[in-house]
């Protein structure tokens, strides 16, 4: 009589358990392989793992001299000594050997074992000054990239707006005394034209700065000393002429303190006219009841107009 075929729950129990086996066979084997491969470091030099360091220094020599590409000509002996040299420089370090021990006893933490793996080998090897230069000059690059790519979809738009057209037909008649030239091929000499003209003229385009180096994050991580330095002998002259000697505020400071007081940017307050300017510089608005003020009275003006 055959036997009965195993359950449909049976055989996915055995799959899933063989699959486990499957997996922390393939994990388990990489934990101290990565040192010597699939080899024993110790068991390449010949000691056991409680040797102490003279023990494995004599049998590094002895192998080394066996096996060493200027003793021993043959290509598989040269194999034997790169091994040897590696698992060497593995155990001669009681740092590493003791990472080796580790992975040898705790093969299932594979991911732990190589982390250290690699910080030992790499880690070390690697200035963080090089690495902080490299990352700041890669964000640069990339902070430079941007600011073209965005400065130049600018310039795109603005050139369709008909304002811009308007004013390069302008700058164009000036040139040419106010003569226009109709000839067949006008429309080629228009772009030509064009492209002359247009670098007369200077595009103010709010939001959108032309690219700089000086803006870029390296750069003023360079200058950051300079920067500060810059900032505390500004703070300095400030404290001692408006607060020790209580001189009056200057005509660019007074505009930096309005612009502060009403939290508009540098370059909203650039685009602001001269009148108005010197009208809010004369309300002495880095004052509260000032500004409160000056507040009150926008808001009746406002509802005014409604």
């Amino acid at each position: 009589m055959a036997p009965p075929p195993p359950s449909a729950t049976a055989t996915a129990t055995r799959w899933r358990a063989a699959t486990a086996l499957l997996v922390l066979s393939l994990l388990a084997a990489p934990s101290s392989a990565i040192y010597c491969d699939e080899d024993d470091c110790y068991d390449l030099l010949g000691v056991s793992q409680s040797a102490n360091a003279s023990e494995i220094k004599r049998a590094y020599y002895k192998l080394s001299l066996k096996h060493h590409p200027d003793k021993n000509p043959d290509p598989e002996s040269r194999k034997v000594f790169v091994k040897i040299a590696n698992a060497y420089e593995i155990l001669k370090d009681e740092a590493t050997r003791g990472q080796y021990d580790y992975a040898i006893a705790h093969p299932e933490e594979v991911f732990y074992n190589t982390a250290r793996y690699y910080q030992a080998y790499y880690g070390h090897k690697t200035d963080p000054r090089a690495v902080l230069v490299g990352l700041l000059f890669i964000l640069s690059g990339f902070q430079y990239l941007n600011q073209c790519t965005t400065y130049n979809q600018a310039v795109a738009m603005v050139k369709k707006t008909p304002a811009y057209k308007n004013r390069l037909r302008a700058l164009e008649l000036e040139r040419s005394g106010g003569v226009t030239n109709k000839k067949k091929n006008q429309k080629q000499m228009d772009k030509k034209v064009e492209e002359e003209l247009s670098k007369e003229l200077e595009l103010e385009i709010k939001g959108t700065e032309k690219p700089s180096l000086w803006n870029l994050l390296g750069v003023r991580f360079i200058l950051l000393p300079y920067t500060i330095v810059k900032l505390l002998v500004w703070y300095g002259c400030w404290f001692w002429r408006y607060k020790v000697k209580r001189a009056p505020y200057s005509w660019e400071d007074a505009a930096y303190l309005t612009q502060r007081a009403l939290s508009v940017p540098v370059d909203a307050w650039s685009n602001i006219d001269e009148l108005t300017k010197e009208d809010l510089i004369k309300r002495r608005l880095w004052n509260k009841s000032n500004l409160d003020s000056y507040f009150t009275e926008m808001r009746k003006g406002y509802k005014r107009r409604r």
